[in-house]
């Protein structure tokens, strides 16, 4: 898909009629964002039934896209947070 064609989807708002998995399933496998993030974000998270952080999307969407498929279990929050590179994670926790 081109540019273009990402741009004039994303204007028809045809994923207001969609459920989330179908949403999950056809963005994350287009390379051109055709809806604002923050369906698709929300739409994976509820396709996949857990949270998924902004960085999964950019450094481990072949699992995310396999998770969704059925075909890896999803990712421990170590896992998760092991997706960024040690020498840029900052991890701050705090208790209630």
């Amino acid at each position: 898909m081109t540019k273009e064609e990402a741009i004039t989807l994303a204007g028809s708002g045809f994923w207001e009629h969609l459920t989330s998995e179908e949403i999950a399933k056809f963005q994350l496998f287009e390379d051109k964002l055709c809806m604002p993030f923050g369906v698709f974000h929300q739409a994976i998270e509820e396709a996949l039934g857990r949270p998924v952080y902004t960085h999964e999307f950019g450094l481990n969407r072949e699992g995310l896209e396999k998770e969704l498929i059925g075909e890896a279990e999803p990712p421990t929050l170590q896992e998760i947070m092991e997706l960024i590179p040690e020498e840029k994670r900052i991890i701050i926790v705090t208790e209630c």
